[in-house]
């Protein structure tokens, strides 16, 4: 399993290459702050209206690229490529219903049998994982019913197995790789 929470960080610099769109606004640093997470090979661009944007593997296509959005990402690729998630059982701001309204999660891993595994909230890296954002994806997960539960903020990450039957969660010390949740949702 790896760790929920990383000491000592990852860091990772990012930003366009040097050169390209020499003219562009820089992309502000408070969007590109360094993450707890392994950094990734990304493509970011400034759209027409000069506005950055980071490209979406999953998507597949370039989104603004805000503070959440820079988390989400680097979530996306470190399920991806360090834990052996399947990108094709990945999808991010899914649509749901809940008590009659419409919510998106940031980020669900779908298990082999195609039902939700892993629900993942995402918060800009200046809001700090509290009880009320823990409650927040909780309610979400009510509808969605995923046996894992991840919260990052891309600095601090927390992670629960969540036994609906028995109405508990467990924390757990690190994020399960693909093959684990698996077996820990079975």
């Amino acid at each position: 399993m790896k760790k929920a929470a990383h000491p000592g960080g990852y860091g990772g610099a990012a930003g366009t290459k040097p050169g390209r769109n020499a003219t562009a606004k820089p992309i502000p640093l408070e969007v590109m702050q360094a993450l707890d997470l392994p950094p990734f090979d990304h493509k970011i661009r400034q759209n027409s209206a000069n506005i950055p944007e980071i490209w979406d593997e999953l998507r597949r296509k370039y989104v603004v690229l805000t503070p959440e959005e820079w988390v989400r990402q680097h979530v996306a690729q470190y399920l991806m490529r360090h834990l052996g998630y399947p990108r094709g059982l990945l999808s991010l701001e899914r649509g749901h219903r809940y008590n009659q309204r419409q919510k998106r999660t940031d980020l669900v891993a779908l298990g082999p049998a195609g039902r939700p595994l892993l629900l993942v909230e995402c918060k800009r890296p200046t809001v700090a994982i509290t009880p009320a954002v823990a409650q927040q994806a909780a309610t979400y997960n009510q509808t969605m019913r995923a046996p894992l539960l991840l919260l990052s903020n891309g600095l601090v990450h927390y992670c629960w197995r969540v036994d609906f039957a028995a109405g508990t969660n467990e924390r757990l010390a690190d994020i399960p790789t693909y093959a684990e949740a698996s077996q820990l949702a079975g």
